[in-house]
């Protein structure tokens, strides 16, 4: 049980469903999702009925009115089970809320309860292959052209790519004014004429995310899907979200090192110790346990409105360097079978890689801790 004032028996209950719905919707298909580099989309439509996403969101808009520890729950019990994927947090934690803090109360209602219901699938398209970190440096424009905008451009490493079809797109309404200029554009890729989806990319780890190449050409957007009705808003709020988009990866990479250490831990158990593995695992289980501790810290502040940008940098950069010595650690106490991809362990190492890159480099993290300083 989760020490906290916030953390009561209610979150509790919902673990047991989150469990529940993992066991017997994602466990038993997963090895076929990483083959197909996916998830289906019916597996949208469950997790929506089952009430997995949009947990945060207002009953009004059909969410479940909870709180940042609903989304914990979630991640920890998939990652328990080795579904390490980000899908559901980007598209319930990270768009959604887009669109229920800024967008106006028509892209509410015609949004958001779709996507609670999984009928909608969201993406957020930033990254750009000459712009990753550096958002300002985008090229993707969104000019104005009689009644619509005419979107062009290209997204790289977008996740959700291939199976989302509300994406929401970073572009320049005023390619002039660099980042003043950029604004959050939610297109409906139904029927959308110009646009193409690129390739799946063959990642190392995360295999049943789908991470897409993205182009637009001439695409046209109605001006009632510009987020918030305002020109020239994108930047401001991207940098408003990326606080709570660390604090999940944090959550992420804290359960994947809690788990890998029981996994470890339960290996040697049952084929002797190795030289040194006591040691090694004391210090994997010690670092595990000030990340939760950590972890549960920041969640509580972040329910408490206290959370800053300066937190979210130390808590992603701290979690993900640990998370990545841990399951190293791991890895190498389990000898050949820890080079093994069909150990859980292993799969482990390779998908959280991907924390000390995501969500902004773990070298930007520490730019931004110094510049607090």
């Amino acid at each position: 049980m989760i020490r906290s004032p916030h953390y009561t028996p209610k979150h509790e209950a919902f673990r047991e469903a989150v469990r529940d719905f993992m066991a017997a919707e994602v466990v038993p298909y997963f090895a076929e999702w990483q083959a197909a580099g996916r998830t289906p989309r019916e597996l949208w439509l469950k997790a929506g009925k089952a009430g997995m996403l949009c947990t945060k969101m207002s009953p009004a808009f059909g969410g479940g009115g909870g709180d940042l520890y609903h989304s914990l729950i979630i991640i920890e019990e998939q990652t328990r089970v080795g579904f390490n994927e980000l899908t559901f947090y980007l598209h319930s934690d990270i768009i959604a809320p887009y669109i229920e803090l800024y967008g106006t109360d028509e892209q509410k209602e015609r949004f958001l309860p779709r996507m609670a219901r999984g009928e909608l699938v969201a993406a957020i398209a930033m990254t750009e292959p000459g712009a990753g970190s550096d958002l300002q440096a985008i090229r993707t424009t969104a000019v104005s052209d009689g009644n619509d905008y005419r979107l062009n451009g290209q997204k790289v490493f977008i996740s959700n790519g291939q199976v989302g079809n509300l994406i929401c797109v970073a572009a320049k309404t005023d390619p002039q004014a660099g980042g003043k200029g950029i604004s959050l554009l939610l297109l409906e890729t139904d029927g959308a004429n110009g646009f193409v989806r690129g390739k799946n990319l063959n990642k190392i780890g995360c295999k049943a995310q789908d991470s897409s190449e993205l182009f637009f050409e001439d695409v046209r957007v109605p001006p009632e899907n510009l987020l918030g009705g305002v020109e020239g808003q994108g930047f401001p709020l991207l940098m408003q979200r990326l606080p709570e988009e660390r604090l999940i990866m944090a959550m992420s990479a804290v359960a994947n090192m809690e788990e890998a250490v029981k996994e470890a831990e339960a290996w040697l158990a049952v084929r002797g110790g190795i030289d040194g593995a006591r040691a090694k695992l004391a210090d994997c289980k010690i670092k595990a346990k000030i990340g939760r501790a950590f972890l549960e810290d920041a969640v509580d502040s972040f329910i408490e409105g206290t959370f800053d940008t300066t937190e979210g940098a130390m808590i992603k950069w701290w979690t993900t360097q640990r998370q990545n010595e841990v399951i190293d650690e791991c890895v190498q106490m389990m000898s050949v079978d820890g080079y093994r991809m069909d150990n859980v362990v292993t799969r482990r190492f390779a998908d959280s890689r991907l924390g000390r890159i995501a969500g902004g480099t773990n070298e930007i993290m520490k730019d931004l801790i110094g510049r607090s300083l």
